[in-house]
């Protein structure tokens, strides 16, 4: 047999290569999912049987679990379209987003005594500053319990409402909090361990009550006595929370009476509480544009679902608040994203960059190059679908219009140790009820990512503080 000539055994080895080339860009290769359309939400009905926590509860009955309803502060707004409703979420996340960025690029303030002058500075601002939450549930306050509507934050630490007599009050739902009416509201001391554990306290001199101030990035704040109060979950109470006692408080809060603080801190109400529900927490935000179950919040060990995947929680040793995770990598159609590496997201040793999960951040934030390889990479997979122009901070946006579902890319985010899998309705989203579509991920120019709540829906974010670590667990809301 005579041998093959050069020229045809090279284009061989060309052909089988164009072939695997071809192979491994075929569409059939490249992952996707469907994605249903759907038009903006309407808010939604709010409905609490108040029999849940109107009888007084026993502060010391052993309960390691306690479940409640979560709305999203939308539900607060009244004669609001959806269309103005979805533009005040983004102004919100916007405010929110600058105020956690500025927070993590200053250096943390050391606790200070309360001082010996009869007034409380109101210049003090606190370093808890991070603007209020997007999710709120219904809870019973004092003894007899009134109920209230109190938003929960895992960006924040602190425990507050407004309380009378208002100096300031802003409009809420419920009658504001009267602390003379409750048989267990105690002032804290200025002298109390609990007072220093304030970022900036005061003493009001008078009565020797330990005072509070926060501010928050939009101009908002609340200011007041510094108390410890039972609070009531639906019939289990929990006696002795250190929480603020608003008299002067203003600024763009919508309805609700106060702030459960979720946060890392030392003050926050999980870290207050390690003892009754185990240092355990989780959440579940359902998505209000596909499915009509609610959203929970569940404290104790039944917080921990069996099918979570866990990533261990980070320690920023300049700010204790927020949760930090390590985020390695992000793949788009079944393939990582080129450009992307765990280096873009790294803590450093001055608790600089890193990447937090927050309730209240609504749209994603990645640091710039991460964003940009990602976009782009996306972009590409979704080739087919007809662009449309930008929408406000979105730069990447369709028009499905006439469309009930599509074809997307799939994407995963993928954690030290827990690869999160996101259904196609937690990033492409609907911006109108005209059938524009935009990828819900944006850039940011600090080095700070933030894992928003468009993201987390659907999941159950699972938050166990005694094992350091954080877990999502799908389908979550059933």
């Amino acid at each position: 047999m005579e041998p093959k000539p050069k020229t045809t055994i090279f284009f061989s080895i060309l052909a089988i290569f164009l072939c695997v080339s071809a192979a491994s860009n075929h569409p059939h290769h490249f992952q996707t999912q469907t994605l249903l359309l759907r038009t903006l939400p309407h808010p939604p009905t709010l409905s609490w049987p108040e029999s849940d926590s109107t009888t007084e509860p026993d502060p010391d009955e052993s309960s390691s679990s306690t479940t409640l309803s979560l709305h999203h502060i939308d539900a607060l707004s009244i004669n609001k379209t959806p269309q103005q409703l979805f533009k005040l979420r983004l102004q919100r996340d916007a405010a929110r987003v600058k105020t956690l960025t500025s927070l993590a690029s200053k250096p943390f303030n050391k606790t200070q005594t309360p001082g010996s002058g009869s007034a409380f500075s109101s210049s003090i601002i606190s370093g808890l500053a991070q603007g209020s939450g997007e999710y709120f549930t219904r809870l019973g306050v004092g003894t007899p319990p009134r109920n209230v509507y109190m938003v929960l934050d895992t960006g924040s630490d602190v425990v507050w409402l407004q309380c009378a007599p208002c100096s300031k009050c802003y409009s809420q739902t419920d009658p504001v909090f009267d602390p003379t009416k409750s048989k267990s509201f105690t002032g804290i001391p200025c002298s109390s361990p609990l007072c220093r554990r304030l970022d900036s306290p005061g003493c009001n001199n008078k009565n020797n009550v330990c005072q509070y101030e926060v501010s928050y990035g939009d101009g908002s704040y609340t200011f007041g006595d510094f108390s410890t109060e039972t609070l009531t979950f639906r019939r289990t109470g929990v006696a002795r929370v250190a929480l603020g006692c608003g008299h002067d408080n203003e600024g763009l809060f919508v309805g609700a009476a106060g702030l459960l603080g979720l946060g890392r801190g030392k003050l926050s109400f999980p870290s207050q509480t390690g003892n009754r529900f185990n240092n355990k927490f989780s959440y579940c935000l359902a998505d209000r544009t596909a499915s009509a179950k609610p959203s929970s919040v569940v404290f104790g060990d039944s917080a921990v679902s069996r099918t979570a995947r866990f990533t261990p929680l980070i320690v920023n040793p300049k700010l204790d608040t927020f949760y930090y995770v390590e985020l390695v990598g992000i793949s788009i159609g079944g393939t990582l994203v080129r450009g992307i590496s765990a280096s873009l997201f790294r803590l450093d040793q001055t608790g600089n960059g890193g990447v937090i999960i927050d309730s209240g951040t609504s749209v994603t934030r990645l640091t710039q190059p991460a964003y940009v390889a990602f976009r782009n990479a996306f972009r590409v997979g979704a080739a087919h679908l007809k662009r449309a122009p930008e929408v406000s901070l979105f730069d990447t946006c369709y028009d499905l219009s006439g469309m009930k579902e599509v074809k997307v890319p799939t994407v995963v985010l993928h954690f030290r140790g827990a690869d999160v899998s996101l259904p196609a309705s937690n990033y492409l989203i609907p911006v109108d009820n005209k059938g524009s579509y935009c990828f819900a991920f944006a850039g940011t120019m600090s080095g700070l990512s933030i894992i928003g709540n468009i993201q987390q829906q659907g999941f159950r974010v699972v938050f166990d503080l005694a094992g350091s670590r954080v877990g999502f667990a799908p389908r979550g809301c059933e």
